[in-house]
């Protein structure tokens, strides 16, 4: 599977089968973390084997069972750490689904267990990414058109609107979709795109934001383009 397959296969899951990760693939999956954290200055963790988070109120609200892995998404404090939680973490959401996993992205149905992680100084956690052997591969949710998103239009790059159509395959909190990418120009030969967020009562939009890029990148492909 492509990450442009499993862009479009890759729905929400909170209900797994009862049975553990295989060792292959918890290697690879803690490989890409080791990877990721050091290219995106995080501290992602991958618990397995842990029934508490996802066994509280919340947890039973949100409709989670036998959510017993799970990636604990932390980073130093900044203005940005929203924003690469997003981005590096949905990198991990669409790993996993080549691997034929299913997750889900949990901002607040999950409870901190000590003991399962740590914190370095000056650390927080963001959300957990709930991971494992769905139960069912999830259902798709009505999304917004290119056109809401975009300037995309006739005169913009066919690629331009591939990453935009990706980007509005991705997760978001409450499937808000808050974010909008514009077609700025071009300048010394390379695109320049910008991806803003919108406003939400309910948040989450930077980290949302940041894995619609990650989304928009994959649609896009191979093209010469810088955000600005």
């Amino acid at each position: 599977m492509t990450l442009q397959e499993a862009i479009e296969a890759r729905h929400s899951v909170r209900a797994y089968k009862n049975e553990p990760l295989t060792e292959d693939v918890v290697k690879v999956l803690e490989e890409q973390i080791v990877l990721l954290n050091r290219e995106g200055n995080l501290h992602m963790q991958l618990i397995l084997n842990e029934p508490k988070a996802f066994q509280g109120t919340m947890a039973k609200y949100g409709k989670f069972r036998n959510a017993n892995n799970y990636i604990v998404m932390a980073g130093k404090k900044a203005e940005d750490l929203d924003e690469r939680i997003g981005y590096y973490g949905e990198h991990l959401v669409l790993l996993a689904q080549t691997l034929g996993l299913n997750t889900c992205w949990v901002g607040l149905s999950y409870s901190k267990v000590a003991g399962t992680y740590e914190l370095g100084e000056d650390e927080k956690i963001a959300c957990y990414i709930s991971i494992g052997y769905g139960e069912t591969q999830g259902v798709s949710h009505k999304i917004k058109t290119v056109e809401q998103v975009s300037n995309a239009s006739d005169i913009t790059p066919s690629w331009f609107k591939k990453g935009v159509e990706a980007a509005l395959l991705a997760p978001t909190a409450v499937n808000q979709q808050k974010f909008s990418f514009e077609h700025v120009g071009v300048k010394n030969n390379r695109h320049q795109i910008r991806a803003k967020k919108g406003f939400s009562m309910i948040g989450y939009t930077k980290m949302d934001l940041g894995i619609a890029r990650y989304h928009f990148e994959i649609g896009a492909g191979e093209v010469n383009f810088d955000w600005v």
